[in-house]
């Protein structure tokens, strides 16, 4: 089984893990602010020292590809590049979206899931998790935007990604897309009140709290948090399995959004 380590920086959440035969065996993280530049390379040096490893030992590198911080996404994927070619080892990229549906499988579908909130409600109730129909992973994009789209429970996407206002939640969220070339139901317009109409909907992310109320309904769950290194694995895995891999020298973030400089209000000069 390949051993890889796994790297998430696309939020304000920074974080390294290390797999092996399938599982997570070492794990590091920090909330700090704007401190990816410093630790995520420390991180993957910690992990490997406390088990005696080396680049060298692992099979592959993976990072998210974003969408989310643009800072954040090109700390992570240069530290992924670089371990990739000292090392001559292939690139993995999972989306921060796809991150955060595993996670919701990994810590939010569970019986004991403790950490989510029903609209309006201002303690989880200690009580059996419902089994959500959707999962709708937001990421903040700041100022009153998220980037989402909507996924089954076991991670197939069926909307396309996309940075949506607040808002207009209430609209379409996106189009259904084909799961196959005969799909009947491709293209069809996709609004989260027709989700919520249908059962359970988990709103997870670390912009799911800013929609909260924006999206109050009986059958809406939310999960603020920020996608972590260890979530990926399964992604990773299976992209390992099916040799998936990126073009190490050509590979770049998926940012949604183009990045725009900003003149700061105080000027030295």
């Amino acid at each position: 089984m390949a051993r890889i380590i796994l790297i998430e920086t696309s939020t304000a959440l920074c974080s390294v893990a290390l797999a092996e035969d399938g599982r997570i065996v070492a794990y590091k993280e920090s909330e700090t602010p704007r401190a990816q530049a410093s630790l995520t390379a420390p991180f993957v040096k910690d992990l490997l020292d406390a088990r005696g490893l080396g680049v060298r030992d692992c099979d592959a590198v993976c990072v998210s590809k974003g969408p989310g911080s643009y800072t954040g996404l090109r700390v992570g994927v240069s530290t992924a590049k670089g371990l990739c070619f000292g090392a001559g080892i292939p690139l993995i990229a999972v989306g921060t979206l796809d991150t955060l549906v595993y996670q919701a499988a990994d810590e939010c579908l569970l019986p004991d899931a403790g950490s989510l909130r029903q609209a309006g409600d201002s303690a989880a109730d200690g009580q059996h998790s419902p089994g959500f129909r959707y999962v709708v992973p937001m990421v903040d994009a700041r100022r009153m935007e998220v980037y989402t789209a909507v996924f089954t429970p076991d991670g197939r996407q069926l909307t396309e990604t996309r940075p949506q206002v607040i808002e207009s939640l209430s609209q379409v969220i996106g189009t259904r897309q084909p799961s196959s070339t005969a799909d009947p139901v491709a293209e069809t317009p996709i609004t989260i009140a027709d989700l919520l109409a249908e059962g359970p909907v988990l709103f997870i992310g670390d912009g799911a709290g800013k929609c909260q109320e924006a999206l109050a309904h009986p059958n809406a769950h939310f999960a603020q948090c920020c996608p972590k290194a260890s979530a990926m694995l399964r992604p990773a895995f299976a992209a390992w399995n099916e040799k998936r891999f990126e073009d190490t020298a050509y590979f770049e973030p998926f940012y949604l959004k183009e990045f725009i400089a900003t003149v700061p209000r105080r000027r030295l000069f």
